[in-house]
């Protein structure tokens, strides 16, 4: 039997929007580069989601924007980004290993 999640619907549509907008743009294949030497920079661990946020690695609105989002909305938006997390090309988390690793 396959995983399949549950269906989670979205609360707050225009935050959740706007705020995925962001994470999309932080994760397009040519500016995820310069999210990684950011958290390596600030010794940031990326899979650490609120202190990428925290920070404002993802823009300057994206605090207040993850902040106002009910704690659903919230969830729905750490686990997307944390899909595009993994979804990283190889080389490039080779290339920021201390920013993957897990210690």
């Amino acid at each position: 039997m396959k995983f399949e999640q549950a269906g989670i619907a979205v609360q707050d549509s225009d935050g959740y929007a706007q705020l995925h907008k962001l994470v999309d743009a932080a994760f397009d294949a040519r500016d995820v580069e310069v999210l990684l030497s950011r958290a390596k920079r600030m010794k940031l661990r990326i899979r650490d989601y609120e202190a990428v946020v925290s920070r404002g690695l993802l823009g300057k609105n994206a605090p207040a924007l993850y902040k106002a989002l009910p704690v659903s909305d919230q969830a729905l938006t750490r686990e997307r980004y944390l899909q595009l997390v993994e979804a990283v090309a190889l080389e490039l988390r080779q290339r920021y290993y201390k920013v993957y690793a897990y210690y």
